[in-house]
């Protein structure tokens, strides 16, 4: 990677995914080679907190604990006092960043059935949030009021609307609440207007890059279902960290901006949102000081 090349925090990564599992080594070093200098690993449910806790230390990454709404249905409120206890035994712990992935799905079929018992993980875990001072980072599918609402009604030290999909007064609420705003793949679609108009628009405080790998694959990894089925494989192309250069792309060109001028943009809004990332990458190799846009 030349020495002047942009460089990029992939604020959302499921690298202890499965689909990781045949050349998990070789995706952080195609990331890294592709100027992804960090990348924040969330928890979805405390079966699964040991390993992105693991997988931060083993790379030099950053992690989050938190339970997300499609677990929802199997969790119990012990599950909560179990992420209390991960939190707290990690107090000490500079790889720990924020708590997430937490939030609300309205997309997933049946998961509106269980809305109430979403809601009610959702802010217990808002309060622990700020029990320890942490940022989160929110599941916003076909949901952004009600994580808005959540937000409103339990204040937490900002965070991220992860992989945001709404509309443009919903950017706007999470925006006047501190929050930052994740974009990934779905912005290389041209067929999708409202969210690249909302890409290019928001205030230079608001975006920040990320992958969601494996999933929300960019469109050039995106295969229709006549693909699909023609191959007998089901699933889409997966997506990795190393995309988010790629990506970053489209949305400097969205923005009108230079990718050095996003990389610093995206890079201090990350850091804005969550502290302790600049904090843990504050000297080490490859990273500048970065301060957030005016």
């Amino acid at each position: 990677m030349p020495v002047d090349s942009p460089l990029w925090i992939d604020t959302h990564c499921h690298l202890d995914a499965r689909e990781f599992e045949p050349d998990r080594d070789a995706v952080v070093e195609r990331a890294r080679a592709a100027g992804v200098t960090m990348q924040v690993l969330p928890a979805v449910a405390p079966w699964n907190f040991d390993a992105v806790r693991e997988l931060a230390h083993r790379y030099g990454l950053a992690y989050a604990l938190g339970i997300h709404p499609l677990c929802v249905p199997n969790s119990t409120d012990e599950d909560l006092e179990r992420l209390v206890q991960a939190l707290e035994a990690a107090r000490g712990d500079p790889r720990l960043v924020a708590v997430g992935e937490i939030g609300i799905d309205l997309f997933v079929p049946g998961l509106a059935a269980i809305r109430p018992r979403q809601e009610h993980v959702y802010r217990e875990q808002l309060r622990i949030a700020r029990r320890f001072d942490l940022p989160v980072l929110t599941h916003v599918r076909r949901s952004a009021d009600a994580v808005l609402a959540g937000l409103r009604r339990v204040e937490v030290p900002g965070g991220i609307a992860h992989a945001f999909n709404g509309s443009e007064q919903q950017a706007a609420g999470f925006v006047e609440r501190g929050f930052r705003l994740g974009f990934g793949g779905t912005v290389t679609f041209e067929s999708a207007r409202q969210i690249r108009r909302i890409a290019a628009s928001v205030p230079a405080t608001a975006p920040v890059l990320e992958t969601d790998a494996p999933d929300i694959p960019p469109h050039w990894l995106y295969r229709t279902a006549a693909e699909r089925d023609a191959s007998g494989d089901a699933g889409q192309g997966r997506n990795e960290p190393a995309e988010l250069a790629r990506i970053a792309q489209d949305l400097a060109a969205l923005r009108g901006v230079s990718l050095n001028d996003l990389s610093e943009l995206t890079r201090a809004n990350a850091i804005a949102a969550m502290p302790k990332l600049g904090e843990l990458m504050e000297g080490t190799d490859g990273v500048w000081p970065v301060s957030p846009p005016a």
